[in-house]
C-alpha cells in the first residue's frame, strides 16, 4: 500500500520509510510509526512520520497496519 495518503497510516503501523540522507540512494528503513508529522491529507513524496526509534522520514510502503 502506498504511503502518500495520511488516512492509510496509523500509529503502530509497520512501514518502510526513506530517510532524508537516503533519498538519492532510495534505501528504505523499516519501523513502527510513533508520530505522524504531515498534517495534509496527502503528499506526493509520502507522508512524513517518526518511528519508535526516533528516525524521521517519508513513508514509501505500508507493510502492516
Amino acid at each position: 500500500m502506498s504511503g502518500t495518503l495520511r488516512k492509510n497510516i496509523s500509529i503502530g503501523a509497520e512501514v518502510a520509510i526513506v530517510l532524508k540522507e537516503d533519498q538519492r540512494s532510495g534505501n528504505l528503513t523499516e519501523g513502527i510509526v510513533s508520530r505522524i508529522l504531515t498534517k495534509s491529507p496527502q503528499h506526493p513524496h509520502g507522508i512524513k512520520v517518526q518511528l519508535e526509534d526516533g528516525q524521521v522520514g517519508r513513508v514509501k510502503e505500508i507493510l502492516d497496519f
